[in-house]
């Protein structure tokens, strides 16, 4: 999958696979990436959180059509890292409740 995919709704999809990925720097570092985050992304909790809430810094079109990130290969960082990812899930909940036009769901199975 890529950025310049649509979903079923007509969202445009986002794959964030964090396959490989040992800590929450790992995880900033592909969220910036497959998000095409701005420079000035924080690299923390708050910042993920702020920007998956802000359709300024969404991908090009995703404004109009609404987002879906898909998250693969998180099992692998889920297990060695749990208070990580519970709060990764906290934040991923937060942006979708504050978001209607955003959706995060998580993909079962290896990275892509």
């Amino acid at each position: 999958m890529s950025g310049d995919l649509t979903d079923l709704t007509g969202r445009l999809v986002v794959d964030l696979d964090l396959g490989g990925v040992t800590g929450k720097a790992g995880l900033m570092d592909r969220a910036a990436r497959a998000l095409t985050l701005p420079d000035w992304f924080g690299r923390n909790w708050d910042a993920l959180a702020d920007s998956l809430a802000d359709h300024t810094v969404w991908p090009e079109g995703a404004v109009e059509q609404g987002l879906l990130i898909v998250v693969r290969g998180w099992q692998p960082y889920a297990e060695a890292h749990p208070g990580e990812w519970r709060t990764a899930q906290d934040v991923f909940t937060e942006a979708v409740d504050r978001t209607p036009a955003l959706a995060v769901v998580l993909a079962l199975g290896g990275s892509a």
